[in-house]
């Protein structure tokens, strides 16, 4: 027998210049969001000082909403190393926030984000928000799409955890276990 799905999933859209942030619950297999914003990073010149409002606010989200998954959007490659490197340690202070939490961490590409949402790797943020929009009837755009992002990556998690696969996979040691479990299964 299924077991219902009961998480709350933080989801982060890193960014030194705006980060974005979702919270939603998963309970019984109905989706809730319960928060989404950005968190606006370029008022302060000092990449430490963003680094730690970083830092800060996946700290206080935790502590606010006691989340019991962290997902997080990977660095894309580009061609600007700087920025990667930039945005690596935005993503690295937000997952140390989730670990000293207990959190478990997971990482997804901004391709496969988009994939699990929209089914379309290449999807722009406005396809991603459109259908956002549709799974939990939201009516306001953000203003700032990174939070939509983040909410996205958490959809994503949510996906991935609740496939059909996964469950059955879950449920299996290896191989010798699934043929004992589902000798209906085997041909021949």
């Amino acid at each position: 027998m299924k077991q219902p799905l009961s998480e709350i999933i933080l989801g982060i859209d890193p960014g030194t210049l705006q980060l974005g942030y979702s919270l939603v619950s998963c309970r019984a297999e109905k989706l809730e969001l319960i928060a989404m914003g950005t968190l606006l990073l370029s008022s302060h010149k000092d990449m430490y000082v963003r680094l730690e409002k970083i830092h800060a606010t996946v700290h206080e989200l935790i502590a606010s909403y006691k989340p019991t998954i962290f997902a997080i959007e990977a660095p894309f490659f580009g061609k600007n190393v700087q920025s990667m490197l930039k945005l690596g340690r935005a993503q690295g202070v937000a997952i140390a926030a989730a670990m000293q939490h207990g959190l478990p961490v997971t990482e997804y590409s901004p391709k496969k984000v988009k994939q699990s949402v929209t089914g379309n790797g290449n999807a722009s943020k406005e396809q991603v928000w459109g259908m956002l929009k549709n799974i939990f009837a939201l009516q306001e755009v953000p203003r700032y799409l990174d939070a939509s992002d983040a909410l996205a990556v958490a959809i994503c998690h949510y996906y991935q955890l609740s496939s059909p696969v996964k469950r059955a996979s879950s449920n299996m040691k290896n191989w010798a276990d699934f043929i004992k479990k589902n000798p209906d299964k085997i041909i021949g």
